[in-house]
């Protein structure tokens, strides 16, 4: 099995550009060509992700959560799997470039770095951490998306206020879509937190009895993204908030992601970084 492994270690990266090269020719230059087809090469590129990722927990017995290269990998399947269903459910697909781009960032990392470990910290081991580190990485990967919906918002509103109306114009959504595609994402993001921060609750007891502290950087950090996307939703739906408003406070919540994962990560101690 560790060669399919390694195989599929240096095709993923190949089948993300593929995918993105099918989505950007199909962005620049319009009409029905890859119309389809670049739903289909998506799809496939997932599939062998995803066959990839179960290979790599049943050879190493631990799921891929045991070091940043491997977390790498995971949160370049969740951005583009995030960007297939939002896909599915809304069936707009000109904005694929700008979303696959940043799988395809980490997994050339992750395929370039990542190590083979067969002994890992029994901690790492569990199940209910690799549900809990899966769903806040799909989460994070759906603030991802809402932010760059957000840019691009704001890119096609300074163009419009400009009066260009070239390629960005031509093919991007309308501010309105971009809006409702950043809204959404946001709700992905905001549930699969939801779901981190309950697995979180219940797996920490049982990973440090011996006691931990609640005021970790890492914690504070993800539930005050979690407020503040919980306070744009609740807006959004209540009809208060809307346009540059939401799209801002999406760009504010995304820094904030970064902010906390690099506080936790390279600043501060955390039990968030014993891998």
């Amino acid at each position: 099995m560790l060669s399919s492994i390694d195989v599929l270690n240096i095709l993923l990266p190949f089948f993300y550009l593929t995918t993105f090269l099918i989505y950007s020719y199909d962005f620049q230059k319009g009409g029905r060509k890859f119309f389809h087809s670049k739903r289909v090469f998506l799809f496939l590129t997932l599939f062998l992700h995803i066959v990839y990722l179960l290979m790599r927990t049943i050879e190493f017995n631990h799921p891929p959560i045991t070091n940043v290269f491997e977390i790498f990998t995971v949160l370049a399947f969740s951005i583009s799997f995030s960007y297939f269903i939002l896909e599915l459910l809304t069936d707009i697909r000109g904005t694929g470039p700008f979303i696959i781009i940043i799988s395809i960032f980490f997994q050339v990392i992750s395929s370039l770095f990542i190590e083979d470990l067969l002994k890992v910290q029994e901690v790492l081991q569990s199940n209910l951490l690799g549900l809990h580190v899966f769903s806040a990485l799909i989460g994070y990967s759906g603030i991802t998306m809402a932010a760059v919906y957000g840019f691009l918002y704001l890119i096609l509103y300074k163009d419009i206020k400009l009066n260009k109306f070239g390629l960005i114009f031509n093919r991007l959504p309308s501010l309105e879509v971009l809006e409702k595609l950043s809204f959404y994402s946001a709700v992905i993001g905001f549930f699969l937190l939801t779901m981190a921060i309950l697995v979180g609750i219940i797996w920490l007891p049982k990973a440090f009895p011996e006691g931990f502290s609640y005021a970790d950087p890492k914690l504070i950090g993800t539930f005050l993204v979690w407020l503040l996307y919980g306070f744009g939703i609740m807006n959004k739906i209540f009809g208060k908030w809307k346009g540059r408003k939401l799209i801002i406070l999406s760009i504010i919540g995304f820094l904030l992601a970064i902010f906390s994962t690099m506080l936790s990560n390279f600043l501060a101690q955390s039990f968030h970084s014993f891998y």
